[in-house]
Order: structure tokens, then sequence, then C-alpha cells
């Protein structure tokens, strides 16, 4: 190689590192930020219900806290066994973390009771403090789901006349001014592997 071949490769090695050095500086001061759902200046609206150990839960608790929201009921055999699984992984990256919590409601509070929301987080070895599992008047959690997290939440009854209730997948992501920054299949591993990833984002905002 001679010596003009060396001199250029050597300029182009110093300008690539430049610009990794200029990359990476530029990436650590402004992260990429997760987009903001819903309509402009949407929020979580108040709530006040009952966890697993018989506590209140409200919007206060979730202070200074970003946290995903979920619907399912116990006695659901279609997708909130998978759901749950999946919501483990989630649990366990931040597990402990204090600035991170799961609130789990349940669609059919009039047998999801306190002691059977606890017999149930039991399965998923479920710290109260951190995920809660959520019950209470029937038409505030739908309500919630409806018009805070944007997700469809319903009791039909079906051809025999049993209710039959319908809820979404979907974990919601939600930030520390309680504003919609992600949603996800709860279903699908990939998609909560990168919520996963998008809640680490999420906390180099703060």
């Amino acid at each position: 190689m001679n010596r003009t071949a060396i001199i250029l490769l050597s300029f182009f090695m110093l300008l690539g590192i430049g610009f990794l050095t200029y990359y990476y500086k530029v990436m650590k001061e402004h992260p990429r930020r997760l987009p903001v759902l819903g309509e402009p200046g949407q929020k979580v609206m108040p709530f006040s219900f009952t966890n697993q150990d018989g506590k209140i839960v409200t919007e206060h608790d979730m202070e200074g806290k970003i946290y995903v929201a979920e619907f399912f009921f116990s006695t659901c055999e279609g997708i909130c066994p998978t759901m749950n699984e999946n919501m483990t992984a989630v649990y366990q990256a931040y597990r402990g973390q204090e600035d991170f919590a799961i609130l789990s409601h349940t669609v059919k509070p009039e047998e999801d009771t306190i002691e059977q929301l606890k017999r149930y987080s039991l399965k998923y070895e479920a710290d109260g403090k951190q995920w809660m599992f959520l019950t209470g008047n029937q038409d505030s959690l739908y309500r919630m789901a409806i018009y805070s997290y944007i997700i469809p939440v319903e009791e039909k009854l079906d051809p025999n006349g049993v209710p039959a209730f319908i809820h979404s997948e979907n974990f919601i992501l939600v930030d520390k001014e309680k504003k919609l920054r992600g949603v996800y299949d709860g279903t699908n591993k990939e998609a909560v592997a990168k919520l996963i990833k998008d809640i680490a984002e999420l906390r180099k905002e703060y």
C-alpha cells in the first residue's frame, strides 16, 4: 500500500471515529422520544380501584411512575393467560424499580373479588406494591378502558344469554405525566420485548 493510500485510509478512519463519537454524544443528550398518543393534552383520568391486597389505588399512587395498563379477568381461558405470562417478562425486567408499575384491571369485577385477585396474583408472584390487580365498579373500569386508554371493552350476551366479556389484548404504556406513549399486543412476544425496550427509552426522558 502506497503512502497516499495509507493517508486516505487514515483520514477516513478518523472521519468515521469522529462521526460515531458525535452520534453517540447526540444520542446521549437527545435520546429517541416515544410518540404521545391520543388527542393533544389527553391524560389518564382520575381513578380509584382496589388491588389484590385490599388497598385503594388512585392516580396519585402513580405520581412519578411509568406504568403499563391492561384489562383481563381471572377466569378467562382465551387471551388472558398468554397476556399475563408475557406481562411477567415486563414485571421481571423492572421488578423492584420504584418508578415503574403495572395496573391489571379486571373486566369482571363481580367475580374478581379482592380474594380472587390475590389468589390469581400469586400465580405470577406479583408484589401488590408494583404489579396491581385492580377491581372496582364495572362502569368505572369500562370508562377507564375506553376513555383513558382508548381500548375497547364491553359485555355482550352470547346466543345462550350468558354474558361474554370482550376486552383488548393491548398493553398501554403510560408516562409520568399520565400520557399514553405506546400500544403493544400483549399476546405477541416480539411486541412485549419492544415494550420492555421502550420503557427503558422512556425512563431516559426523566
